[in-house]
């Protein structure tokens, strides 16, 4: 199946301000595009391009003084298939972990494994290690917060969002992260694109947060906002939490004038 997903963001600024923006797709897609990235911004300004430390693709540009435009838009071919779910997959003992997971078994700026570690072992200690102890992680975060766009804040942290019960997909991702890490489960924040292919339209459409996590050797798709296997999942960036891959990181002030995402299948070209 064909997926064309993409992005337009207005900001307003005062005065220049230097940005760095996560907006496209990881790498590890790069074979699947089908038609490649198209990025402009209105007014025209030179933009450059960086990996970070995780691998993410970064774009470097200073906004002018009032508003600029960034547009981005291409086309990736996906297998259809549902994100995978392997019941049998065990954790790893902490000695037995590759080095570039273990930072992913340490706190980070809204993943406070060390406010949250005792309710993580009272509320999961006694199941079995395993893919069934982190669904069941996902579980209770979809139960426990209650999804409300017009509760977000760029502040809540992990702790605050199990203390609070309400946020969105974010703080359903940090607080699943933090959990998987007080259980020395290797866990790391994802934004994406998440189309709603195969399910009822629910949400405007907007960039998604997920985590994924370390069993078996390998890393594994949960989405505790959801809480089921979806289709056409898109990953941008991937971190330790939030700070690590913001969409747009400003160095100075700017106020979002205007936000649209668009992921939908489209029909593939005929002979």
């Amino acid at each position: 199946m064909l997926i064309r997903y993409g992005y337009e963001i207005t900001l307003t600024c005062q005065q220049p301000v230097a940005l760095v923006c996560l907006l496209s797709v990881h790498e590890d897609r790069a074979a699947d595009i089908r038609v490649p990235e198209t990025v402009f911004t209105t007014p025209d300004v030179p933009t450059s391009t960086y990996r970070d430390l995780f691998g993410n693709r970064c774009r470097r540009l200073v906004a002018p003084a009032g508003d600029l435009t960034m547009w981005g838009d291409a086309t990736i071919e996906d297998d259809g298939k549902l994100d995978r779910v392997l019941p049998d997959a065990r954790e790893l003992a902490v000695p037995d972990l590759p080095d570039e997971c273990l930072v992913y078994l340490m706190g980070s700026r809204y993943c406070e494994t060390d406010l949250l570690s005792q309710t993580a072992w009272d509320l999961f200690g006694a199941i079995p290690p395993g893919w069934g102890r982190v669904q069941a992680i996902c579980d209770f975060v979809h139960n426990h917060i209650r999804f409300d766009y017009a509760q977000a804040r760029s502040t809540r942290t992990a702790f605050d969002a199990f203390n609070e019960g309400v946020g969105v997909c974010r703080d359903f991702a940090h607080l699943a992260v933090a959990f998987c890490r007080c259980l020395n489960i290797p866990a790391r924040y994802v934004n994406g694109h998440l189309g709603d292919i195969g399910v009822p339209v629910v949400d405007p459409m907007d960039f998604s947060a997920w985590m994924e996590v370390f069993l078996e050797g390998e890393w594994h798709t949960f989405d505790p906002r959801n809480n089921v296997p979806r289709i056409g999942r898109i990953v941008v960036a991937r971190g330790r939490d939030a700070t690590d891959i913001p969409l747009i990181n400003s160095f100075g002030p700017h106020v979002l004038k205007g936000f649209r995402v668009w992921t939908y299948e489209v029909p593939a070209p005929t002979a």
